[in-house]
């Protein structure tokens, strides 16, 4: 499917948050990095049919977000919150059971297909070994993971994840990147992203500022590394490792 904005600006407290943001989102995964207070969570949040923007709009495969009904919605777009939350007294697998409502309704009792969906999230975040925990019971790093497998289970073509690696160590991000690059090939898969060398695993970035765009390109496009080199003022470095780009720290003086 196709996700895309329409010169979406939006406004909180009255201070612009976007900006005239334009992006068209396909199939493949799109890493969208930026500094603090760029904007970067709220443009998900609008992309996700959350917020309404103030003007402009989004589209679904043409289709004018605003007019889906919540439930419609649900089952098209997945949506992780960068502080997900679930209720503490729910096990691991009745939380990856929640991202079943949009097929099922408040009331619908889950069938054997329901149940094979669930443990293929469960299996694919590499958390079924805490299936049966409450979540209070879980590090900060297997609740994320839960989290991540409750968007998994509502089938939706469309994931919209907002800092995703929060909580994990090292080997599990890594894992999670290996599996957004499988998903990548199926869905059209969002992630907001602080760790810039985690980003140029994705297909495309879009680099945000100040709730405006400033780039949205292939990973490895040198005018899109230039612009992340002048947005954190030279912080960083990019260089080419074989096939991909990655990022290093500027310690030289």
């Amino acid at each position: 499917m196709t996700l895309a904005a329409h010169d979406v600006t939006l406004a909180l407290g009255g201070r612009p948050v976007l900006r005239g943001v334009a992006c068209t989102l396909d199939r493949g995964w799109t890493a969208i990095v930026g500094p603090n207070g760029a904007g970067k969570s709220t443009l998900l949040r609008v992309l996700a049919g959350l917020k309404r923007p103030d003007a402009g709009a989004v589209t679904l495969d043409g289709e004018d977000l605003a007019r889906l009904t919540p439930q419609a919605r649900g089952r098209r777009i997945a949506w992780l919150a960068q502080q997900g939350e679930a209720g503490g007294d729910l096990s691991g697998r009745e939380t990856v059971h929640l991202g079943r409502l949009p097929h099922l309704g408040l009331f619908g009792a889950p069938g054997p297909a329901d149940e094979a969906v669930v443990d293929a999230a469960l299996a694919a975040t590499e958390s079924a070994g805490w299936q049966h925990r409450r979540l209070h019971e879980l590090s900060g790093g297997e609740r994320q993971r839960l989290l991540l497998a409750r968007a998994l289970a509502t089938e939706a073509p469309v994931l919209l994840l907002d800092e995703p690696t929060t909580h994990l160590d090292p080997p599990h991000q890594v894992a999670l990147a290996r599996l957004f690059r499988r998903l990548a090939a199926t869905h059209t898969l969002v992630t907001v992203l602080h760790d810039l060398p985690l980003a140029l695993l994705a297909d495309r970035v879009l680099l945000l500022d100040a709730g405006r765009v400033l780039a949205h390109a292939g990973h490895d496009d040198p005018a899109l590394h230039a612009a992340i080199v002048t947005l954190f003022q030279g912080a960083v470095r990019i260089r080419r490792e074989g096939a991909r780009a990655t990022v290093v720290p500027a310690l030289e003086d």
